[in-house]
């Protein structure tokens, strides 16, 4: 995902550039937003407006919208590079940065916040942000990668780089893989449940779901430790404004 707030130079010039990822897996996409769609209720009485917060070019926020019919999904980014892309998919679309958004206190029923904390300078920031825009009781549905995924674990013992940590915005140094996203900030499981309780919300639940980045042969035992959010590669969290 692009983030919404990166505030040096060189960040900016790293997430304007069109080769930079700004989509996350729709396998997580679609866990968020079957969560979520449950906790809105149907949109035939009392249509929500969802805020997908660090929206890239859209696909996430266009995968979930078949489940969230009939609610209002509007498109958050700092890129404005991004947005034009995010057009095609979302009719409504707002450039803003984290740190100030251009909305309304208590405006939004929901906050979509899909891969993006991990690319922030400063988080504490963007969900006090978050937690200004949302109504009373209002959803958060945050994912991000797990710093203890169960192979980031093997490859510590073996003194290798965790998956997704990243030391450089030029190249990848000490771990598998090659594509560099601009990842800041690594949450285990427990550090983002203290850090979004922090921050003023309430957490409803924790779920883990698979990375498309784990080798073929491996995908099946990713999947199975999706039933343990300690081990899985992403973490889905729900938290409710307090």
């Amino acid at each position: 995902m692009t983030t919404t707030a990166p505030h040096h130079p060189g960040l900016r010039d790293f997430y304007e550039n069109p080769a930079v990822p700004v989509a996350s897996g729709p396998s997580r996409t679609l866990r968020q937003a079957r969560v979520l769609a449950a906790a809105l209720g149907p949109a035939t009485r009392h249509p929500r407006t969802v805020l997908d917060i660090g929206c890239g070019d859209g696909t996430a926020a266009a995968t979930a919208a078949p489940l969230l019919t009939g609610h209002r999904v509007i498109g958050v980014d700092w890129s404005q590079d991004a947005l034009t892309r995010a057009r095609t998919h979302l009719p409504y679309t707002v450039r803003g940065e984290l740190t100030a958004l251009p909305l309304r206190t208590d405006v939004a029923d929901a906050v979509l916040f899909s891969e993006v904390i991990e690319h922030l300078v400063d988080p504490d920031t963007a969900l006090a942000e978050i937690r200004r825009v949302l109504r009373p009781g209002g959803h958060l549905m945050l994912s991000t990668p797990n710093l203890a995924a169960w192979y980031n674990r093997a490859l510590l013992l073996a003194g290798v780089q965790p998956v997704f940590s990243e030391v450089s915005l030029r190249a990848i140094h000490g771990r598998p893989g090659k594509e560099v996203v601009g990842h800041l900030r690594l949450y285990t499981p427990r550090a983002l449940r203290e850090f979004v309780t922090a921050a003023g919300f309430e957490v409803v639940g924790l779920k883990g779901a698979p990375f498309h980045g784990v080798p073929r042969p491996l995908r099946p035992l990713d999947r199975l430790a999706c039933a343990r959010p300690q081990l899985a590669s992403i973490l889905l969290l729900h938290a409710r404004k307090t």
